[in-house]
């Protein structure tokens, strides 16, 4: 996957960069990994976005993976540092976006990261049990009864919003299928012993 991951870079000249970035998506996570990345990215095609600062800021929004707060802010401060100037600020502000997913109405390049991001909550049944597993292993260092809290609390509040997602595409592709999956595994963790 990283040999076609790498075609997919949108910034020449920074090859360096993006070889950084695919090693840490690339260092054993559960499921903020190279696949990840990979579904972002494909997920930005189905809604036919194509602009650069919004594919940069996907290969950014995981870059640091630790499953505890700040992982958004450190991989924006990395945006920051390593891209030009006319780019980091904008890239590190679509990174900071991801952490909550509740963009502004008039950010349509937020909305679009976050909706790529969420896309993964429409996955079919086999891969969204595999989506669930490997966050679970994301936070491996989290008790049974700590993850079942936090993550039924996170699924509760994307089954209480309107909307899961903030583009009418992306609704229209997602959105029936992402209340399913997103509503049966909060059951799940309901029924857990």
């Amino acid at each position: 996957m990283p040999a076609d991951l790498a075609a997919r870079w949108p910034l020449p000249d920074h090859d360096s960069l993006r070889d950084e970035l695919l090693a840490a998506y690339g260092t054993g996570r559960g499921y903020h990994d190279l696949r990840h990345l990979a579904e972002v990215l494909d997920r930005l095609d189905d809604l036919g976005c194509d602009d650069d600062v919004v594919r940069l800021a996907a290969w950014f929004h995981d870059a640091v993976y630790e499953g505890r707060p700040g992982d958004e802010e450190r991989s924006a401060q990395w945006a920051e540092r390593a891209l030009p100037a006319d780019l980091g600020p904008a890239v590190a502000r679509l990174v900071r976006v991801t952490e909550r997913h509740d963009p502004a109405a008039d950010d349509e390049p937020g909305r679009l990261l976050c909706d790529a991001d969420l896309a993964i909550l429409a996955a079919p049944a086999d891969r969204y049990a595999d989506y669930a597993a490997d966050v679970r292993a994301d936070f491996a260092h989290v008790s049974d009864a700590d993850f079942v809290a936090g993550r039924g609390a996170i699924l509760a509040e994307l089954l209480s919003r309107p909307a899961l997602f903030a583009t009418q595409r992306a609704r229209d592709l997602w959105e029936d299928a992402a209340r399913d999956n997103v509503a049966a595994e909060l059951a799940r963790l309901r029924d857990a012993p």
